[in-house]
């Protein structure tokens, strides 16, 4: 958690007498009323494990749907937003030239600039923004994947393209940039490079693609590699935290397997093989106590579970066709032996036993209700509430909702219409961004503008 700092929502122009009297009031107002808040700092949430721990949020969701906070304009791109110390970061695309048609097998060539833009939390107000020139060749051409990732008085972003850039959360300065493919050979994957930077201690991890370097640690304050591992393609996951056995250590979803490795020096511990078609390990895998799920398209998937000091794995079941799920865009949630997650092969949320892989039920209520397709990719993304059993749910076609997810069921507590679908997939209109939840509001983005809505419990 983090306090804002009362300086960010003061004009430079206020009166400096009272500026310094306000600055001093406001060691109070930073250790009280926003001390309970919770950043998002980065792809899925400041402890990057998809769940939401500020208090005094909503339970339900009204007819009337929540309170607008503002909404602000920007260009395209699937990266969801950030929020730390009082600032928004959103990472887009602004296009050019050149035609942005949707093909999975086909790569399109756009000319235009990748954009870091950073709002005021509170008001929506742009403080400063930091932008390049990036030419695209990439399918699903609308802009940056990558959440940005903030790390104190750094925030660090990776461009479709394979662009690493660390700046300054302060002025967009530009502290150090590294090119995937310029720097290490690497090639750009069809769909664009996708794994969001994670940053634990003194070390970055992000996948890059090559013999030898499939995964690559680099030295967050310089840049420079402190290690390389594994050999694979870079695929679309971003590297996780695993803490097990009492120590952390790095859990990497590749187009090869699943893989523990040090977190210091990148050694391999354990290796558990899968492989999705089209190098599609996309979502991250699940956890809950000792037993990991990952999953790819059609019928890739895999249980296994760790030993006690997470030092070896063992397989513990494999997916088939109408078992377990297949997640694709949004990863799934591990909760008392149960796995929720949206199946790309028939579009539902699906709830399935985590001791066998049986499937306990299936709703399309998630993704879009009532609606039956042939076309895959369902999506709606999953953000527990706590401890509870309760989630935020953001769906595809831009609806908010509220819902409780047991082995018994799904309970809807109301949904509204929060922003419009803009993007397109399989012929029809698809949101495919990840909210950022923090100080009690929702922070939702398309590509044409992003929103800002208030999730405080009423009074």
């Amino acid at each position: 958690m983090r306090a804002a700092s009362l300086s960010q929502f003061l004009p430079l122009d206020f009166d400096s007498f009272a500026r310094s009297k306000l600055l001093t009031l406001g060691l109070i107002f930073t250790t009280s009323s926003l001390a309970s808040a919770d950043d998002w700092s980065g792809w899925m949430g400041d402890q990057r494990d998809g769940v939401y721990r500020e208090s005094g949020i909503v339970d339900s969701i009204p007819e009337s749907g929540l309170k607008l906070k503002w909404r602000a304009k920007i260009a395209g791109g699937y990266a969801g937003p950030s929020v730390a110390d009082g600032r928004v970061f959103v990472f887009d695309y602004a296009r050019r030239q050149g035609e942005a048609f949707n093909d999975p097998g086909k790569r399109a060539d756009l000319s235009g600039d990748e954009r870091l833009i950073v709002l005021d939390a509170e008001s929506g107000k742009e403080l400063w923004r930091h932008e390049y020139e990036r030419p695209y060749s990439i399918s699903y051409p609308a802009g940056p994947r990558c959440t940005p990732t903030v790390d104190g008085d750094r925030v660090y972003i990776l461009g479709s393209e394979g662009d690493l850039r660390c700046l300054s959360v302060t002025d967009g300065e530009l502290i150090w940039s590294r090119n995937f493919a310029s720097d290490f050979g690497a090639e750009v994957p069809i769909w664009g490079f996708s794994s969001h930077p994670l940053i634990e201690g003194d070390l970055l991890y992000t996948m890059v693609g090559g013999d030898g370097q499939g995964v690559v640690a680099f030295d967050k304050m310089t840049g420079e590699v402190r290690w390389k591992q594994l050999d694979c393609n870079a695929g679309y996951a971003a590297p996780s935290i695993l803490n097990q056995g009492g120590q952390k250590k790095l859990l990497v979803f590749s187009p090869t397997g699943v893989h523990g490795l040090d977190l210091i020096s990148g050694d391999p511990i354990w290796n558990v093989e899968l492989s999705p078609m089209f190098d599609m390990s996309i979502a991250v895998p699940a956890v809950e106590g000792n037993r990991i799920y990952a999953s790819g398209i059609r019928t890739e998937s895999v249980m296994f579970e760790l030993n006690e000091n997470a030092t070896a794995a063992t397989e513990l079941w494999r997916g088939e066709r109408d078992h377990s799920v297949f997640s694709s865009n949004s990863p799934a949630v591990f909760m008392d032996g149960v796995v929720y997650g949206t199946d790309c092969n028939v579009g539902e949320l699906i709830a399935f036993d985590a001791d066998n892989g049986d499937r306990l039920w299936s709703t399309f209520q998630a993704t879009k209700p009532d609606e039956k397709r042939f076309i895959k990719h369902g999506t709606a993304f999953l953000t527990r509430l706590g401890d509870s059993n309760r989630f935020l749910i953001f769906s595809e076609n831009g609806d908010l909702m509220v819902a409780t997810l047991s082995k018994d069921g799904f309970e809807e507590h109301g949904r509204f219409h929060a922003i419009e679908p803009t993007g397109e997939a399989f012929g029809r209109s698809v949101a495919w961004t990840h909210p950022a939840y923090a100080n009690q509001t929702v922070f939702i983005r398309n590509d044409q503008e992003i929103v800002a809505y208030n999730l405080a419990k009423p009074e």
